[in-house]
C-alpha cells in the first residue's frame, strides 16, 4: 500500500512538473524571438559571448554584477546559435524549477491544489515585473528557494541542524555571485538557524563551529571569484567592480524612485491583498505553525532588502518578493473557489501578455532590433552604441570600441565619475570617438537622467565628423538613431536638428 502510495505521488509529481513547464513556455513563449527584452539581459549576454572569446569580466568589460551571472549566460551562449533563445530557455528552465520547489514546499500547508496554483502564479508574476527573460532573480531565486527549504527542514525539525545548515549557506553562497543583493536574507537565515541550535539545546563550542563552517560554506563562492582574479593579479579591479564602485553612483531624485516604488507596489498588490484579507496564518493545522511563521519572515525581510537596496526605477528590482509572497498567499488561496481560483489566475496571465505586448511596443521587438542592426553594421572598425540596444553589438557582429559598453555606463548622470565607473566618462568617451566608429547609435527623446557632459562631446564630433544615416522607430514616442561618418543625406522622417539639439 505505502509503495502503490509512493509510486502515485511520484507520478503526480512528475504530472505537476510537466503542468508547470509548459505554462513556463506558454506564458513566457512571445518572448523567444525578441533579441531586446531588456536591456540588462542583452548585455548580460554579450558579456558572456567574450567572456568565451578569452575576455575577463570587470578588466575587458565593466559591470557591477558578480561572475555567477555572467557564467550563466557564457553557458548559455556556449549552447549555440545566437545565444538570444539560448538563454531565455535557460532561464525557463530555472523558473521551472522554482515553480515545482514552490509547490513542494507551499503543499505542507496548502494542500496539493493550492500549492501548483502559487507555484503557477510565481510563473505568471514575472511577466508582470520585466522578469520575462534573465534577469538576475530568475535565476537566484531557485537557489534562495533551496536555502529555504532547508532552513524550514530544521525549524519543522526533520531535518538534521548541521547538514541542512550547511546546504542553506551553501545555496546562498551560490547566489550571492548572482547578486548580492541577497545578503540580507542569508544573514538572517543563518540567525534562524543558530536560534534553532540554541532552542534545541546544542553545546554552544559546537555551535559556534557549525556557524563558522556555515560561513564560510556562504563566503565560498565569493572568495574562489577573488582569489582567481587575485591570481591574474586582477585583484584590485574585482574588488572595485563588485564593491567600490557602487558607492560611487549618484542618487536618482527621489521623486522618481517614489514613482518606481508605487509601481512595484502596484504590481505586487494583489498578491498582498491575497495575503492581507485572506489571512494565511489563520489556516495553518497546529502542527505546521511554527514551519509557516518562518515564510511571513522570509517575506518581511526580502521586503526590507528591496526597500534597502534603494532602486525602482525598473519593477525588477522587486521581483525577489513574488517568491515568498506566493508561498504565504498559498493557504489564503486553498480557501477560494476553483472559479475564483481560475478567474484570478487567468486575470493575471492576460495581464502578463498585455505587459508584454506594450513593452515590446514601446521598446521595439525583433523586426525593429534587426533594422536598426542593418542599418548601423560598420563598413569598418567598432561599432558604438551611445544610447540604445546592447545586443547591436552581437546583431552586428561588432568588435567593442570600449571596456564600457553598456550604454548607462557612460551617458547617464549618476554614473557620471571615476569613482562609478574607474575612468573619467568624459575622457574615456573622447577616446571611443577618436577611434572613429563605423557607425554611432542614439535615441530619441532624450534619457531625462543623461551625462550633459558626455553627450556635449557626442554632439560635437556627430556635428563635424558624421550625418545621420537612418531613423528607426521603435514605439510611439521613440526613435532609434543611427549615425555614419561623413556627409550624407538625412532621411526626411527623422527629427529635424531643432529637436535633436534640444
Amino acid at each position: 500500500m505505502n509503495r502503490a502510495q509512493g509510486q502515485s505521488g511520484r507520478i503526480n509529481q512528475g504530472g505537476v512538473l510537466l503542468l508547470l513547464a509548459l505554462v513556463a513556455l506558454v506564458v513566457r513563449a512571445r518572448t523567444f524571438g525578441n533579441p531586446v527584452i531588456g536591456f540588462d539581459e542583452q548585455f548580460y549576454l554579450l558579456v558572456g559571448e567574450h567572456m568565451l572569446h578569452g575576455a575577463w569580466p570587470y578588466v575587458d568589460i565593466f559591470d557591477r554584477k558578480p561572475i555567477g551571472l555572467f557564467l550563466l549566460y557564457a553557458g548559455a551562449r556556449w549552447l549555440g546559435g545566437d545565444g538570444f533563445l539560448a538563454y531565455k530557455l535557460v532561464a525557463t528552465g530555472f523558473v521551472i524549477a522554482t515553480a515545482f520547489g514552490i509547490q513542494r514546499v507551499a503543499r505542507r500547508f496548502a494542500g496539493a491544489g493550492a500549492a501548483v496554483v502559487a507555484a503557477i502564479l510565481y510563473i505568471l508574476w514575472l511577466n508582470l515585473m520585466e522578469g520575462e527573460g534573465g534577469q538576475s532573480p530568475v535565476f537566484y531565486n531557485a537557489l534562495m528557494l533551496v536555502a529555504v527549504s532547508a532552513v524550514l527542514r530544521v525549524v519543522e525539525r526533520r531535518g538534521r541542524l548541521f547538514a541542512c545548515g550547511a546546504v542553506a549557506m551553501g545555496a546562498v553562497g551560490v547566489a550571492l555571485q548572482i547578486k548580492y543583493s541577497v545578503l540580507p536574507e542569508g544573514f538572517v537565515f543563518g540567525c534562524i538557524l543558530l536560534w534553532q541550535g540554541w532552542r534545541t539545546r546544542v553545546p554552544l563550542v559546537r555551535l559556534a563551529g557549525m556557524a563558522l563552517v556555515w560561513v564560510a560554506l556562504a563566503l565560498l563562492p565569493t572568495l574562489v571569484a577573488f582569489a582567481t582574479y587575485a591570481a591574474a593579479g586582477q585583484g584590485q579591479a574585482w574588488l572595485f567592480a563588485n564593491f567600490l564602485s557602487v558607492g560611487g553612483q549618484a542618487a536618482r531624485p527621489l521623486a522618481d524612485e517614489l514613482e518606481g516604488l508605487a509601481t512595484c507596489l502596484g504590481i505586487l498588490s494583489p498578491l498582498l491583498l491575497v495575503i492581507g484579507f485572506g489571512r494565511p496564518w489563520r489556516h495553518i493545522p497546529a502542527e505546521r505553525r511554527e514551519g509557516f511563521r518562518f515564510l511571513p519572515l522570509w517575506l518581511a525581510v526580502t521586503g526590507a532588502a528591496v526597500l534597502l537596496y534603494g532602486r525602482f526605477g525598473s519593477p525588477h528590482y522587486a521581483l525577489p518578493i513574488t517568491l515568498p509572497a506566493v508561498l504565504v498567499a498559498a493557504p489564503a488561496l486553498a480557501r477560494w473557489h476553483r472559479g475564483g481560483i481560475a478567474a484570478f489566475v487567468l486575470a493575471i496571465f492576460a495581464a502578463g501578455q498585455i505587459v508584454l505586448q506594450l513593452s515590446e511596443r514601446t521598446k521595439g521587438g525583433a523586426a525593429e532590433a534587426r533594422m536598426v542592426a542593418q542599418a548601423a553594421t560598420p563598413a569598418r572598425g567598432c561599432l558604438y552604441v551611445y544610447d540604445g540596444y546592447p545586443a547591436l553589438y552581437m546583431l552586428t557582429h561588432s568588435c567593442l570600441p570600449s571596456k564600457w559598453v553598456f550604454p548607462g555606463h557612460l551617458n547617464t548622470q549618476d554614473e557620471a565619475s571615476r569613482d562609478a565607473i574607474g575612468a573619467d566618462p568624459v575622457a574615456e568617451m573622447r577616446r571611443i570617438l577618436a577611434t572613429k566608429p563605423g557607425a554611432i547609435v542614439d535615441d530619441y527623446p532624450r534619457f531625462a537622467f543623461g551625462n550633459r557632459a558626455t553627450r556635449g562631446v557626442l554632439r560635437e564630433v556627430l556635428a563635424r565628423d558624421y550625418h545621420l544615416a537612418a531613423c528607426v522607430r521603435t514605439g510611439p514616442a521613440r526613435v532609434r538613431l543611427v549615425y555614419r561618418p561623413g556627409p550624407g543625406r538625412v532621411p526626411g522622417h527623422c527629427p529635424s536638428a531643432a529637436m535633436l539639439d534640444r
